[in-house]
């Protein structure tokens, strides 16, 4: 069974669908938000299953970067004495 046709099964069951001009739509947002595909001259040639694969990679990555970042502050705040204007910056960043 296709994936078209699947989907059209499961909105006429009722259970609430996505329709094929919505995923294309989709998949062009996300070819112009991840870098690695908006950055290289062939970004509307890369398949829809290219554009999820780099898309899943780019989240990825931008977790790694968050867990560092949180590690690094951590660090950071563990270094400074609690009552200094660093760590008052810093809470004020973190608590805005």
């Amino acid at each position: 069974m296709s994936s078209r046709r699947s989907r059209q099964q499961s909105s006429s069951s009722g259970s609430s669908s996505i329709s094929d001009d919505q995923i294309i739509q989709l998949v062009s947002k996300l070819r112009q938000l991840v870098p690695e595909i908006r950055d290289t001259r062939r970004s509307n040639k890369a398949s829809a299953s290219k554009v999820l694969q780099e898309t899943c990679n780019y989240i990825r990555s931008l977790n790694r970067e968050v867990d560092d970042l949180s590690q690094r502050l951590s660090q950071l705040l563990a270094t400074i004495d609690a009552d200094s204007a660093e760590a008052a910056i810093i809470r004020s960043l973190i608590n805005p």
